[in-house]
């Protein structure tokens, strides 16, 4: 459709040059936002609106620029056409697959575009949920693949936005066994579905929200179900939030701030008689936990790992999901394992056939959260 600078019957006016725009497989796009309860008409107020998206300070290794919507409801992506052509021929299976799997963790795609500018070059871009869409500060993010090579970020300065690796990991997550057990479960499904479609190279982005800054000193107590409770002792910050509670799921939904583009079931806690049970954090809210969002846990420090800012046992809320599904194995990636293969050991690089890439990455999420002790 064209978009002309001064509008026409069909299309507002607007203060850039006139463009092309095009929408793929709208049909499809449109069913996945109604399945997600996603308003049409908020959906392009965020990607089209007045307010400038935010461009994300670091592009991606594949070269892709992010940007965020103002609302923080959404993530754009720039594509490679290879990457279209990727989606496109995988969008059948993968909304069959979200659609009978409500707790699916894989990126949750709402729409594939494509705009030429009347001077410019043409570029396509897809609409994704931001997993970290959220009240809570991230303090830690973490791209795990399940690989070792080139699997780290040294000799950089680390800060909230920096996104770490699979050898920067030096915490493990312990959380109540069922959800552990409906995670491993879950992500199990989804890395067979991506399997299943040639896919590699895929992660698991993990962000983590401690519930104490780092200049906090704090006590932890282990409650039976595994999560922990904090007494923190102030040092420069006053009335800070204590600890994790749950409660049972109230009758009022009104006062329960759910994560963006949610799905699935509520979570069920065994401290709770099996109830669905909510996340209390006094001071800030009261969160709906679900597989992925606002999830509840105590992270404890690998023994003989390097020393992190944070204390060695703490209580944390985990936000997770499964990222970059778009690459194939296909033959620069064959050609790429062959090379690396006679360099490295073949067990360490990321660059693996879509069968072992899914065993691998599952053995390795299976040792950041492991069995409760």
């Amino acid at each position: 459709m064209n978009f002309p600078k001064e509008g026409s019957q069909l299309t507002p006016p607007h203060q850039s040059e006139d463009f092309k725009w095009k929408d793929y497989c709208p049909m499809v796009f449109r069913n996945l936002r109604e399945m997600f309860k996603i308003d049409a008409a908020d959906y392009m107020m965020s990607i089209c609106g007045n307010d400038a998206l935010r461009e994300l300070s670091s592009p991606g290794k594949s070269g892709s620029i992010f940007f965020l919507s103002q609302d923080d409801r959404f993530m754009i992506k720039t594509l490679r056409k290879s990457e279209v052509k990727v989606l496109l021929r995988m969008l059948p299976t993968y909304h069959d697959h979200v659609r009978s799997y409500e707790n699916t963790l894989v990126t949750k795609f709402f729409g594939l575009h494509r705009i030429k500018p009347s001077s410019g070059q043409k570029f396509r871009f897809v609409v994704m949920g931001n997993m970290f869409c959220t009240e809570l500060r991230i303090h830690r993010r973490f791209d795990l693949k399940g690989s070792s090579l080139g699997r780290s970020t040294d000799n950089i300065e680390i800060d909230e936005n920096t996104t770490l690796k699979d050898l920067d990991l030096n915490y493990c997550f312990y959380l109540e066994p069922s959800w552990r057990e409906d995670l491993l479960k879950q992500i199990e499904i989804d890395s067979k579905f991506l399997e299943a479609q040639q896919i590699m190279d895929y992660s698991l982005l993990l962000g983590v929200h401690y519930r104490a800054p780092q200049h906090l000193r704090s006590l932890t107590t282990i409650r039976e179900d595994g999560l922990g409770i904090v007494a923190e002792e102030e040092d420069e910050i006053s009335n800070y939030p204590q600890g994790l509670v749950l409660v049972p799921r109230g009758t009022d939904d009104s006062s329960v701030i759910a994560g963006p583009h949610i799905r699935g079931s509520r979570l069920r806690a065994s401290s709770a008689g099996d109830e669905e049970v909510d996340l209390l954090l006094p001071g800030t809210a009261r969160l709906q936990i679900q597989l992925g969002v606002n999830m509840p846990a105590r992270a404890e420090q690998i023994p003989g790992k390097q020393e992190d800012l944070f204390h060695q046992s703490y209580d944390v809320v985990l936000y997770l999901g499964i990222i970059d599904i778009l690459q194939e194995y296909n033959m620069s990636k064959k050609i790429e394992h062959a090379y690396k293969s006679l360099q490295f050991d073949s067990i360490s690089i990321s660059a693996v056939d879509p069968t072992f890439y899914s065993h691998r990455f599952l053995e390795f999420i299976e040792k950041v959260f492991p069995v409760t002790s």
